[in-house]
């Protein structure tokens, strides 16, 4: 099987779109040319050829009177129709290898279309002109265009078959960069999935206003924030670093707002001084944003969620949060394809 896409400058689009190809077909041979004849005997044209035509492999939007565009507006480049056509499949493909879980269609396609709201718009909306994911030099964007060969390695190399095979030895290196992100992205959603059930029976304190997680790995903050209004801090055990931590309850997964602060008194303060403050020998430190602290026993990071709990109730009640219907709409995301 062969996949073909333009030689020259590559950008965020093409390498993603080829990407996801060489994860299903990973035997395929890769291509770079404008040779039209390649170009219509390969098996998968990708942001060349003037056609679009996933029947037949197709997948150009440059062609006059390209139009295509999610339901949200935002257009389509290579890396938008390919992941239109096949992101479900590298979805359950990537799963199966890199989590050992076999997914449902449903949840795959779930999943491609959070990984389309999250990353891959973003990468058709620069390659259009129409807007960019991030400020500066270090979108992923400009970071896979970085890969592209300078003036300078043009003007050492010059033109021959050390440098085709040193631009496409770039393109596959931008591949590789592109892969492991999508490999990131399905592993986080799948474990946001699988830990969905452990967060909601975990143990509930202090009436309920604060959740004890056994697992600070556990993504947790879509479930609390969607399904438990009355949470106001979270108690979790970082196995790793053998202490534990305690987290305040963002109201939306775009704000850095809380439910409740940690205490005034605490922000900023490490060891010694927190635990004089606190009384708690244990307690280890609170950042100077009061979201977390942290302490070294169960114990003492209880009676830290116990002040904590009760600075609140000092204050007075918080503003309440709407609580939309469905818990894990931040990690799985809702269809934009």
């Amino acid at each position: 099987m062969i996949i073909a896409t333009h030689s020259g400058k590559f950008h965020a689009d093409d390498a993603w779109a080829v990407a996801v190809l060489n994860i299903l077909f990973p035997d395929s041979e890769i291509i770079r040319t404008r040779d039209t004849a390649l170009i219509d005997a390969a098996d998968f044209a990708i942001d060349v050829g003037g056609v679009w035509d996933p029947a037949t492999g197709r997948f150009d939007h440059h062609q006059k009177g390209f139009d295509a565009a999610r339901q949200t507006g935002v257009p389509y480049a290579s890396a938008g129709l390919v992941w239109k056509e096949y992101g479900a499949r590298c979805v359950a493909a990537l799963a199966d290898v890199h989590t050992g879980q076999q997914l449902t269609e449903d949840a795959a396609r779930q999943l491609a279309y959070a990984i389309d709201a999250d990353i891959v718009q973003y990468l058709d909306l620069s390659d259009v002109g129409a807007a960019k994911n991030a400020p500066g030099g270090y979108g992923l964007s400009a970071v896979i265009s970085g890969f592209n060969p300078n003036w300078l390695d043009e003007q050492r190399m010059g033109y021959g078959d050390a440098a085709d095979a040193y631009r496409l030895s770039q393109f596959r290196r931008a591949m590789a960069v592109l892969a492991d992100i999508m490999v990131n992205a399905v592993k986080y959603r799948v474990g946001v999935l699988l830990a969905l059930e452990q967060v909601r029976q975990a143990e509930p304190l202090e009436d309920g206003r604060v959740l004890f997680l056994k697992n600070a790995a556990l993504p947790w903050t879509a479930v609390v924030r969607k399904e438990m209004p009355k949470v106001l801090f979270v108690i979790s055990h970082s196995i790793s670093e053998q202490r534990y931590m305690l987290h305040t309850v963002s109201v939306s997964p775009e704000s850095f707002t809380a439910r409740a602060d940690l205490p005034a008194a605490w922000a900023g303060l490490r060891d010694a001084d927190l635990a004089a403050v606190t009384g708690i020998p244990d307690a280890t430190f609170c950042h100077n944003g009061r979201f977390i602290a942290a302490a070294k026993s169960f114990e003492g990071i209880q009676a830290m969620a116990r002040q904590a709990v009760q600075s609140v109730d000092d204050a007075g009640p918080p503003e309440s949060a709407s609580v939309p219907q469905t818990a894990a709409d931040d990690a799985i995301g809702q269809p934009k394809l």
